[in-house]
């Protein structure tokens, strides 16, 4: 009896596998079969959440150096097309600074994923707003320190 429910175990998933492979397409598939730079980042420099429409929950953490993204992470509560593009949105944020950050859209996340099928494509945009807050975030703290060197080398 174990045998043949371990097959139609493997079965079932093998047919799930093919049909969301055949749904979101070979890129997305693969980033939710491995969602990378999931998870917090302590002491971030900019943190982003926003919260979607659908429910959904997705946070994005920077971490900055030099003036350039060196660490990015997401987290979220949605389903697994918040998470490939919470994923993806924190990639693409990597390296650049935030003039190159600001250029980060929905509509750029769907394009490096292929798209997505048309409910799940607010996803793509909750990712990259939820970037945006970071980014703002993180431009605030940068202005509050600028202002706080003016204040002390008034003194």
């Amino acid at each position: 009896m174990s045998k043949d429910f371990d097959d139609f175990v493997e079965r079932l998933q093998d047919q799930i596998f093919k049909e969301t492979r055949a749904v979101y397409g070979d890129i997305a598939f693969q980033r939710w079969l491995n969602p990378l730079y999931a998870g917090r980042i302590n002491n971030a420099d900019g943190y982003g959440r926003v919260i979607g429409s659908c429910g959904d929950t997705m946070e994005i953490f920077l971490k900055f150096e030099n003036g350039k993204v060196k660490n990015a992470s997401f987290q979220t509560d949605g389903c697994g097309s918040s998470t490939v593009c919470g994923s993806f949105a924190a990639e693409q944020s990597l390296g650049k600074g935030p003039d190159k950050i600001l250029n980060i859209t929905g509509e750029g996340i769907l394009e490096r994923l292929g798209g997505l099928p048309e409910e799940d494509e607010h996803c793509a945009f909750l990712s990259a707003d939820a970037l945006q807050e970071a980014l703002n975030d993180y431009m605030v703290k940068q202005q509050k320190k600028l202002k706080k060197r003016r204040l002390q080398k008034d003194y």
